[in-house]
C-alpha cells in the first residue's frame, strides 16, 4: 500500500507548501519560554503576546522569514558584582517562532506592563471568478 501525502494528494493540487509549513511546524520544538497568548481580536485579526518581563525593547527582535515570525530575546548579563541567594528570574535568550499563512501580514509590535504584543492582520482576498471557454478541436 502506497501512502500519499497531503501534498501529492490529487484533490489538492497546488497545495504542496501546506506540508512543508506542517512539517516545519512540527519541528520547531518550542520550550515554552517564555509563555504566550495568541487571540483573535476581530474577523481578521489576530494578536500574539508574550510574557517578557525584564526584557527591553533593545533587546528583542522580531522579523519576517520565509513566512515565519521569529521573535528573538537576549539579555545583556548585568550580575557585575552582584551575590544571587536565589535566582528565580529567567535572565537567558530565547527564540519563538510562528509560522504565518498566506496573506497575513504582521502589522505593529508594542511593549506593555513586560507583555509584547504583536498585531497580525489577514487580507480578504478578492472572489475572482473565471469562465473558461470550450473549444472543438
Amino acid at each position: 500500500m502506497t501512502k500519499l501525502s497531503l501534498g501529492t494528494h490529487p484533490f489538492l493540487l497546488g497545495f504542496d507548501q501546506l506540508e512543508r509549513l506542517v512539517e516545519r511546524t512540527a519541528k520547531s520544538g518550542n520550550d515554552g519560554y517564555p509563555p504566550y497568548n495568541i487571540e483573535q481580536t476581530s474577523e481578521n485579526s489576530y494578536r500574539i503576546t508574550l510574557a517578557v518581563a525584564g526584557f527591553s525593547d533593545d533587546d528583542l527582535a522580531i522579523t519576517v522569514e520565509d513566512r515565519s515570525l521569529v521573535i528573538r530575546g537576549r539579555q545583556s548579563d548585568d550580575s557585575d558584582g552582584r551575590i544571587y541567594l536565589h535566582r528565580g528570574i529567567a535572565a537567558r535568550q530565547f527564540q519563538r517562532s510562528f509560522v504565518l499563512a498566506e496573506g497575513v501580514d504582521v502589522g505593529e509590535a508594542r511593549m506593555e506592563n513586560g507583555l509584547l504584543h504583536v498585531d497580525l492582520q489577514r487580507k480578504v482576498p478578492e472572489t475572482v471568478v473565471q469562465e473558461i471557454r470550450i473549444t472543438r478541436s
